[in-house]
């Protein structure tokens, strides 16, 4: 499974949500809505997700395991600091 495209759809400069993102896999499948926001210590990435019926929120989509997580995020932020470098004032 390989990305083929990140697409930043939006940069939010205020609050701990700092963007939206989408990712296309192998030019077949594509991942809306995916978020990145500023956790405590470091900028990180949320899955799409739902609340469930007890209120709790529930990844939609997500990776299987920690090797692939990282990846898919470090591609994600790649993509959000070179977004957010194109829209900064220079």
């Amino acid at each position: 499974m390989t990305i083929t495209n990140i697409k930043v759809r939006k940069i939010i400069p205020e609050g701990r949500l700092k963007g939206i993102i989408s990712v296309t896999f192998d030019d077949a499948f594509a991942v809306h809505d995916i978020k990145v926001v500023q956790g405590d210590d470091r900028l990180f990435v949320a899955m799409p997700s739902r609340r469930d019926d007890s209120g709790a929120f529930r990844d939609i989509v997500h990776p299987i395991s920690a090797e692939v997580r990282e990846k898919i995020e470090g591609e994600i932020l790649s993509a959000y600091y070179r977004a957010l470098s194109e829209v900064a004032p220079s």
